[in-house]
């Protein structure tokens, strides 16, 4: 997601508020049947759009979304569009997070690599998939409330780092699959090396236009395959200045 499309969906979420009396006080936001309304999410924007795995749906079923979007947004945690969540960055629509998961085909027993913590939301759902989850986020506000809010919830098995993804994370590698949440022009070479033989990752890849992308690793050499066209803020770089 481009910062024009960003500006645009903040207007957007500001009219809706306006319009509908949403800008609710959080004891009203505790009245909002959450559990019905993730609910309807899984049934209207993810198995309705052809999500199968029984693992990715009974995870986006039990991870309550509107914990990672700040106060002001909560009402609309379940709604079927990305949500800004500071610093410029987004919380990615619920679709997405669904798709991205299924094509890893998760057995519960691998060591996944994300990067773009964000709000956590992502690596909540990971972590309800896999043995472990180890997750780089570049700014240090989103890792720090990220992580934070991670070990609220209780998830022994996600490990925050604040650092530059494209570097990857060789202290753990190698990888059974990678997920990238921001969108760099080509695929970091260090995360080639640090994807297990054998092993997936999603990434969505271009700069104006973007492709989401299932790579494999076989045999040292990497398969690509396109899936849909997707909108991801930019990755960003730590870069010496």
């Amino acid at each position: 997601m481009n910062k024009t499309w960003l500006v645009g969906l903040i207007l957007f979420l500001a009219i809706t508020r306006v319009v509908f009396g949403q800008d609710l006080p959080l004891k009203a936001s505790r009245r909002i049947d959450f559990k019905n309304l993730r609910e309807q999410m899984v049934s209207s924007q993810i198995e309705a759009r052809g999500i199968k795995d029984k693992a990715v749906l009974n995870a986006m079923r039990k991870i309550k979304r509107h914990l990672f979007v700040p106060q002001e947004y909560r009402h609309l945690a379940y709604i079927d569009s990305p949500l800004p969540i500071g610093e410029g960055q987004t919380i990615s629509q619920p679709y997405i997070v669904a798709l991205m998961s299924e094509l890893l085909s998760l057995s519960g027993k691998e060591r996944v690599l994300e990067i773009g913590t964000g709000s956590g939301y992502q690596a909540a759902i990971l972590a309800e998939l896999a043995a472990e989850v180890y997750t780089i986020e570049i700014l240090p506000s989103l890792a720090q409330k990220a992580e934070k809010l991670l070990r609220s919830l209780g998830y022994e098995n996600i490990k925050v780092k604040c650092g530059d993804g494209y570097l990857g994370w060789e202290e753990y590698a190698p990888f059974d699959a990678i997920i990238v949440t921001c969108a760099p022009e080509q695929i970091p070479p260090a995360l080639i090396e640090q994807l297990k033989e054998g092993g997936k990752m999603v990434i969505p890849l271009g700069e104006r236009y973007q492709e989401l992308k299932l790579i494999k690793k076989k045999d040292g050499k990497i398969e690509i395959e396109s899936i849909i066209p997707v909108r991801f803020v930019p990755m960003q770089r730590d870069l010496p200045r």
